[in-house]
């Protein structure tokens, strides 16, 4: 059964927008998963794209994951590793801040010559404790693992399920998935992650005969099996993992199980004194006043 529905808070960032489930004040985490954004599906106008400016992390891992189809896109991701790297459908880019990373992400020129395209998943993961201050790291991984039955298609992005196996690093137990059903596809959703929760991207889709409503996040009963059903085809995503003992603190981008850790990263980022972004360093976004991702009491 679901146990608590999250309805998204969106932000119209004017030619696409932004929906966001997580953190929030009915619920700040569902397994490592403290952030949750959907974008798109949109189609810019051709010469302009998305830039988000170079903008620090700490204390998570960001996550990018983008969808195949008619609104298919790319995004150039820059960060103070030195790493370029240009996302694409069916790869995932995992971005470890750990003790700190600075990292923009742009249209590529070819997308802003076409018209860009945006319609994809941008999450964040908390590391746990003592995992906290690693060292900061990137990796893009292709040739995910793809599990078929049927009418039935899921794309494991990380951990495990249906005995299949990303390669994705992972720093705690999680379970992440794009899953695809065909009209009458099916699939079941296993019980193995103590905390579980799916959302609806597109079409119409069950679980257990409840209804999922279009990018609500669904968190399912722990410990229980269950079965996702469409009858007309649908593309849900499902997330999840190990769950925390212990608090997390969210504020801007920084995520910590300390406060006080918020607070220096704060002040860093003020001063200047994170690493720059190579061949992405004229321009950075500012320490907010008022963030829009916020702990919530």
């Amino acid at each position: 059964m679901i146990a608590q529905t999250i309805h998204p808070v969106t932000h119209d960032l004017g030619q696409f927008e932004v929906r966001r489930v997580l953190p929030g004040k009915e619920r700040t985490m569902v397994g490592p998963f403290i952030f949750v954004d959907q974008f798109g599906p949109a189609q810019l106008a051709i010469g302009t794209g998305m830039d988000v400016r170079p903008h620090p992390h700490i204390n998570l891992a960001t996550v990018t994951w983008l969808f195949s189809g008619d609104h298919a896109g790319a995004i150039d991701h820059r960060d103070s590793l030195g790493t370029f790297a240009t996302i694409r459908p069916g790869q995932v880019n995992l971005m470890t801040a750990g003790r700190g990373i600075v990292h923009s992400e742009r249209s590529p020129q070819s997308e802003r010559d076409a018209g860009p395209k945006l319609f994809g998943m941008q999450t964040w993961l908390a590391l746990p404790d003592g995992q906290e201050e690693i060292d900061p790291a990137f990796e893009a991984q292709t040739g995910l693992p793809v599990v078929e039955d049927g009418c039935a298609r899921a794309i494991v992005i990380m951990g495990e399920l249906w005995g299949a196996h990303a390669p994705t690093t992972t720093h705690s137990h999680t379970i992440y998935a794009e899953i695809l059903l065909a009209p009458g596809g099916s699939l079941p959703i296993e019980a193995m992650a103590d905390e579980r929760a799916v959302m609806l991207v597109s079409g119409e889709a069950d679980v257990d005969g409840h209804a999922l409503a279009l990018y609500d996040l669904a968190v399912l009963q722990p410990g229980a099996a269950m079965t996702l059903r469409s009858g007309n085809g649908a593309r849900v995503m499902l997330l999840g993992g190990e769950a925390f003992t212990s608090p997390r603190h969210v504020w801007w981008n920084f995520v910590s199980s300390s406060q006080e850790r918020i607070r220096q990263a704060r002040e860093d980022w003020a001063a200047g004194r994170f690493p720059k972004v190579p061949g992405d360093d004229e321009e950075w976004i500012p320490l907010p006043q008022a963030p829009n991702t916020a702990s919530h009491p």
